[in-house]
């Protein structure tokens, strides 16, 4: 099991890690090859620094590791709702932003599932 802790905390960090590379290259100018809605690209960096610290604080322990996994996970399911109700009423959004949203959302979601299937086996094992 601990293995699997370490695999999912690790994840967390690495996607942390690439999102704030990422987002930061294109906030510095890189051309990602369609039009970045700002915002959303603010968000997104801010969210790799709570990234690396979903991976930091999951390796220490569990249970905060998956609390804060659910606490990014409705944060990026929220914003992904926003993001998708601009896109089907201004087409402002580029798809491209809305495909990087539900890859976020979706990832986050599984970290969430491996931290929490974790926590509960250690329940299970403490009976």
């Amino acid at each position: 099991m601990m293995i699997i802790k370490n695999i999912v905390a690790l994840v967390a960090l690495l996607f942390g890690l690439i999102t704030i590379i990422a987002g930061t290259r294109v906030l510095l100018g890189s051309d990602p090859g369609y039009i970045v809605f700002r915002p959303l690209l603010i968000f997104n960096v801010v969210m790799g620094i709570v990234y690396l610290s979903a991976g930091v604080i999951g390796f220490r322990n569990v249970k905060r590791g998956m609390y804060l996994s659910a606490v990014i996970f409705i944060l990026n399911l929220i914003v992904l709702s926003v993001i998708l109700y601009w896109f089907t009423e201004t087409s402002s959004i580029a798809i491209e932003s809305l495909h990087a949203m539900t890859l976020r959302t979706s990832i986050w979601l599984t970290i969430l599932v491996g931290f929490g299937w974790i926590n509960y086996r250690k329940k299970d094992h403490a009976l």
